[in-house]
């Protein structure tokens, strides 16, 4: 069955840093703050959330169907979905912007500092989700504020289980809009950061939560994830990365497993297991777009 992806298609511009930001930044001149960092290594990759989660998918074996908004550079990111087999029907070009851009650097602690231009993706609400019957499920990952909240609504109208991956996108969003969220989500992921944001604005902790969907993860980075189920947690241990090459896309590669295990009828435990192992295979890689499963 396909899996709807609603979410960002971008332009990654992924800048290494051979230092560590700690060492450049003066705490007490933060209020006049004026650095710059040189960056020997640069390269240019396909990204986004919905293009990483649905690259990742679409190795394991999975029917991707990205829902998302690309702008007037876009036709050789349309053209790379079409090459590796993932189904455009759901994606929209748009002739008065640009195509979402990432400006990511990453120093040696894996820490990084992030520019992002959102161009087209502020209109991806273009695209509506309706009830497909070789659709089961989707998720709604960071996008144009109007499009998250119009695809969550419209995955539960159409009475599609889905995720719900408010990501670098939930600032945008206060208290009542996230309770409404997760009363729409079947269940709901969030890295530890966010995790720590969302029980802040919502007031409801991860066991509160958990009780109002099916499932609440919290990835933890190289320490694993938290299950939360009915108000009762479960540590998912890590996968030990064969090597630390770029953490850029390492979430969305785990989401990806998340989405292939939900789709398979996994148990959430299961599903996280698989999401610690693909993420473990992309850290291991250079590039959102460029790892390989075995």
């Amino acid at each position: 069955m396909a899996v709807v992806i609603c979410g960002s298609l971008a332009f990654d511009t992924i800048m290494h840093f051979e230092g560590r930001f700690k060492e450049q930044i003066l705490p007490e001149q933060l209020h006049i703050l004026n650095v710059s960092f040189l960056v020997p290594r640069l390269q240019r990759e396909f990204g986004g959330c919905a293009g990483n989660i649905a690259y990742g998918l679409k190795l394991l074996g999975g029917q991707p169907l990205p829902m998302a908004t690309l702008g007037n550079d876009g036709e050789t990111y349309f053209n790379r979905l079409k090459h590796l087999g993932i189904a455009t029907d759901f994606v929209k070009m748009v002739a008065d912007d640009y195509t979402a851009q990432a400006m990511i650097m990453t120093d040696l602690d894996n820490n990084q500092i992030t520019a992002f231009h959102p161009g087209a993706m502020m209109q991806a609400h273009i695209t509506q989700v309706q009830a497909r019957a070789d659709i089961s499920l989707g998720i709604v990952s960071p996008d144009g504020r109007d499009a998250m909240l119009q695809h969550a609504e419209q995955f539960a109208a159409a009475g599609i289980p889905f995720v719900f991956d408010p990501g670098q996108g939930l600032p945008m969003f206060d208290g009542d809009t996230l309770r409404h969220f997760i009363g729409l989500a079947t269940w709901v992921t969030v890295n530890d950061y966010e995790g720590k944001m969302l029980s802040d604005r919502t007031g409801w902790d991860s066991a509160t939560i958990s009780t109002k969907v099916k499932g609440l993860v919290v990835t933890l980075g190289e320490k694993g994830c938290e299950v939360w189920q009915q108000g009762q947690m479960q540590w998912v241990q890590p996968v030990k990365a064969e090597a630390v090459v770029d953490p850029t896309g390492c979430g969305d590669a785990w989401r990806s497993a998340l989405l292939f295990g939900l789709d398979q009828g996994w148990d959430l435990i299961r599903c996280a297991e698989l999401g610690n192992q693909v993420g473990a295979k992309k850290i291991a890689s250079r590039g959102p777009q460029n790892y390989t499963l075995t």
